[in-house]
């Protein structure tokens, strides 16, 4: 499955929606954030993916970070909601069929349990923890640097 980002670009296509989505912010006991690297576009980012039907968006944030990472994790707050409709993404579900979709992603910070990082090299090829000055140097879309930012620098008021 491919994926295109758009950010703030007058070529970018038009939105035919929005799916929800979620990313996790999850930290380890020395305070690094763990980070996934994509295998549809190369760029790091936090994982997480999006929202299935009978779930909430804490369960998807567990989920996708196991399935991506190896990583199990307890959701431990809230760290920002993201809906610019500067940020396009396209993504091939099949050969032929796009999806073209604003963004809609739910940031979560969480807190490792269990686990040691492994890609799935399916989404991810890469998994690995980063103390926040290693990770200015990484190549990261600007929203993906954003939502990083500010899970690093904002407070995290718990979420039931």
């Amino acid at each position: 499955m491919g994926r295109i980002d758009y950010f703030d670009d007058e070529n970018a296509p038009v939105a035919q929606g929005r799916v929800p989505g979620v990313v996790a912010a999850v930290r380890d006991d020395v305070g690094r954030l763990l980070l996934v690297r994509r295998c549809d576009n190369g760029w790091w980012a936090m994982p997480g993916g999006k929202l299935e039907l009978g779930e909430t968006i804490a369960e998807a944030a567990v989920r996708e970070t196991l399935e991506e990472t190896g990583i199990d994790i307890e959701v431990t707050g809230f760290a920002g909601i993201y809906t610019d409709p500067g940020h396009i993404v396209v993504v091939d579900i099949d050969p032929g069929d796009r999806v073209v979709l604003q963004e809609f992603t739910v940031c979560l910070h969480g807190r490792h349990l269990a686990g040691t990082p492994r890609p799935d090299n399916r989404e991810t090829s890469d998994v690995r923890w980063f103390t926040p000055s290693e990770i200015d140097d990484l190549p990261l879309h600007p929203a993906a640097r954003k939502r990083i930012t500010d899970a690093l620098t904002k407070p995290s008021p718990t979420i039931a």
